[in-house]
């Protein structure tokens, strides 16, 4: 009898909480919350629409936004896109900023942009994967017009400190965009008082369904932002389409989870990371990746530089991720970990770890047999080699 792996892969996906199923079925069938939540002339819309505006106050809460601030998409990546080609279409030329590190949905977003004429910075990270202001200070012009930073990288867990950027970003006239898809439900973000202008989310990675997500628009940033979705005038104008009540209600629901876990989860989850490297802590060459405090407990990136899995066999018995989710299909070492100097070997020879709400101890024991089962001697030059 065929068995699944240990789930060790959290932030590529999450399944979905049985609690965020419930409501989102309440909304599918005749006798549910079905109606066109823009059928404002009866019950069955008014109904739908109210549905959606709570899911809306849901997700706004979380992040300390208003509920108005909040637009529908159907997931990051589209948000990003809406982010970074609608503040670009509106000014038609200049600078933008992003890093090395960013994930895809960014990056080959940026690109395309620089294709159509935009002037495109891609800051290096430092050591540990992370984004100073500094950084963003001194690769700000005249015409810079845009910066695109992630919250949390999607492979090293690093965190960038998004406020104290912002407030460079701010002062200089620019937009701030963050891709906070890993960071939700993993730390507290107060778009309050966090100088932020756009902010993408995904429901998917915080126990919600796939295909929904939202794009926080600040008051700087709305009269700066082209739709790239037309058809009806939806979302006040930036995104239009037919929403989906049930995914909607979903990420809301997720989101206000999320809101009240955080704290237990966050400690039982680094409980659990702290436990997983002590268990390995006897592999010789063993590279943790990533900052060691500017971090999230749910993620690891480890790099086997003396005996290293293989990678097949270890697949067999545990879900992990050798690089990103949106990299997963080429054979091409991790962008992320190229950029902080690893060598192609190195970061292929590296495995991402993401722990979540389901993932328990005895599953922590049982992976880290599996990783060390999974060992074999790396002749020298295979590491130490370009």
């Amino acid at each position: 009898m065929n068995t699944l792996p240990l789930y060790f892969d959290y932030a590529a996906t999450t399944p979905v909480d049985e609690r965020v199923i419930q409501v989102m079925v309440e909304c599918l069938g005749a006798s549910g919350n079905f109606g066109n939540p823009a059928s404002a002339s009866h019950r069955y819309g008014q109904q739908a629409r109210a549905a959606v505006e709570q899911a809306r106050a849901q997700v706004a809460a979380l992040v300390g936004a208003e509920a108005g601030q909040i637009v529908w998409t159907s997931g990051a990546t589209e948000s990003n896109n809406l982010a970074l080609k609608g503040v670009a279409q509106r000014h038609q030329r200049g600078h933008i900023i992003t890093s090395q590190i960013e994930h895809k949905a960014v990056l080959d977003t940026a690109f395309q942009l620089e294709q159509a004429g935009f002037s495109v910075t891609r800051l290096a990270p430092d050591a540990h994967g992370v984004i100073s202001p500094q950084v963003v200070a001194a690769a700000l012009r005249d015409d810079t017009v845009l910066v695109s930073l992630m919250l949390v990288n999607n492979e090293l867990g690093s965190v960038n400190d998004v406020a104290a950027i912002g407030e460079v970003v701010r002062k200089h006239g620019a937009l701030l965009h963050v891709d906070a898809a890993q960071g939700v439900g993993k730390l507290r973000i107060d778009l309050k008082q966090w100088p932020v202008d756009l902010m993408s989310f995904s429901a998917h990675k915080v126990y919600g369904p796939k295909g929904i997500g939202a794009l926080y628009v600040g008051e700087r940033a709305r009269p700066l932002l082209c739709a790239q979705i037309h058809g009806g005038g939806h979302e006040g104008g930036l995104r239009s389409g037919t929403l989906a009540t049930h995914q909607i209600v979903g990420l809301g629901t997720a989101f206000e989870l999320a809101g009240d876990l955080l704290e237990v989860e966050v400690l039982r989850i680094g409980r659990l990371r702290q436990h997983l490297l002590n268990l390995l802590g006897d592999i010789p060459g063993l590279v943790v990746n990533g900052s060691p405090q500017q971090r999230i407990e749910h993620t690891l990136s480890l790099t086997f530089t003396g005996e290293a899995p293989d990678l097949e066999a270890l697949a067999e018995r545990l879900a992990f991720s050798s690089t990103s989710a949106c990299n997963s299909s080429s054979s091409q070492p991790s962008h992320v970990l190229l950029a902080l100097g690893l060598t192609p070997q190195a970061a292929r020879q590296s495995i991402r770890l993401s722990l979540g709400r389901y993932t328990r101890i005895e599953d922590v024991d049982q992976a880290v047999q599996a990783i060390k089962a999974s060992l074999q001697p790396q002749p020298f030059w295979a590491v130490a080699g370009g």
